[in-house]
């Protein structure tokens, strides 16, 4: 089967387990929770009788996430804490964000020690927090892993993930689209952090779907996830790469500063996607004036979603799309690219960064 045919496959199922995504499980969100999205939307007041939204036990769920250093983490918990402020069954006690792994197995200890219904947990390092969250598991209570996987799948009783390697299909898919038959355009891409295993998986995504049409990458720097290393990044790409036809950016927050370094250098002779699907972004999408005419989105509600998925666990509730009675084990949200032609499909829902 070839990569566009699997990729096919991979969209139908990404598609349907967005649609069972049930819950109304969200699709991207702002940081600022009143900005319109529908998606964080509903809840208790707005239930209808018998669905999964009608109120039911009251439950307290333990919600901890790295710091809001970075425009899509700190998206990741205001969403969280928007969606739960529409049930009125549920307390969401938020831990202080931290990037110290012992500080995150502290707060987990503690949900335990407090006999919480449910844990969301988005750990900033996935292998470090293993341990206790098998612990919690061990006590009764449902974790749900988001965005960066447990190394044990018995840590956790529900994961979900984004797509990284959709990501990268996504990105290189769109560039085969744009070349068309020119088997000579040159192509760059600025990764995240390199040792990261979501970092790799984009990388693999992208030299798989540029495979497919001929291409490959001719130059690739690895930044840093901020806007400084951004910069950084893209001014040595550029200094080193004279003719560039299209260019991966893999992150939109540290993309300002790759953005601003193609300003400095007074390049334009390129197209430039972005990744995770900032507002900032899209609007620049949307206005048409720059390099950057794409973004594929990486869903920055995953936090929201595990909330809507703890509460049924807690509840003891089944997911009112599907004949199975039991929560999924795992949903992973898709990985779609905006352009102009579908930006006002997901302006609304984007973060800032």
């Amino acid at each position: 089967m070839s990569l566009k045919q699997m990729s096919a496959v991979h969209k139908k199922a990404a598609a349907a387990l967005a649609v069972l995504a049930v819950l109304g499980l969200s699709a991207c969100t702002s940081n600022d929770p009143d900005d319109g999205n529908d998606n964080l939307k509903g809840g208790t007041s707005d239930a209808e009788a018998g669905s999964n939204d009608e109120a039911g036990d009251k439950i307290t769920i333990g919600f901890s996430a790295p710091a809001a250093d970075h425009g899509w983490m700190a998206s990741i918990t205001e969403s969280t804490k928007a969606v739960a402020e529409n049930y009125e069954d549920v307390e969401l006690v938020v831990a202080e964000g931290t990037n110290d792994p012992q500080v995150q197995i502290q707060q987990i200890e503690t949900f335990i020690n407090d006999k919480v219904d449910a844990i969301v947990l988005l750990p900033f390092d996935g292998a470090a927090l293993t341990p206790i969250a098998l612990e919690a598991m061990e006590a009764g209570i449902p974790v749900v892993n988001v965005d960066r996987e447990f190394n044990d799948p018995n840590a956790a009783r529900v994961t979900v993930l984004g797509d990284n390697y959709g990501m990268g299909v996504s990105a290189g898919e769109y560039i085969c689209s744009q070349a068309g038959d020119d088997s000579d355009a040159v192509v760059a891409e600025i990764a995240g952090i390199d040792s990261l295993p979501l970092t790799q998986d984009r990388s693999k995504g992208f030299k798989d779907a540029l495979k497919e049409c001929g291409l490959d990458v001719d130059n690739r720097v690895a930044a840093d996830f901020t806007v400084q290393g951004g910069e950084e990044a893209a001014t040595n790409l550029l200094q080193a790469a004279p003719k560039i036809d299209y260019l991966w950016n893999h992150d939109d927050d540290q993309g300002v500063g790759v953005l601003a370094a193609i300003d400095n250098a007074g390049r334009d002779e390129f197209v430039m996607i972005g990744g995770a699907g900032s507002k900032n972004a899209m609007e620049a999408i949307k206005a048409g004036n720059s390099v950057l005419k794409a973004t594929v989105i990486y869903p920055s509600t995953q936090g929201a979603d595990g909330l809507k998925l703890a509460r049924l666990l807690a509840q003891e509730k089944s997911v009112d799309d599907l004949v199975e009675v039991e929560v999924p084990r795992q949903v992973q949200l898709y990985a779609p690219v905006v352009t102009a032609d579908n930006v006002d499909k997901y302006l609304p829902s984007a973060f800032t960064s």
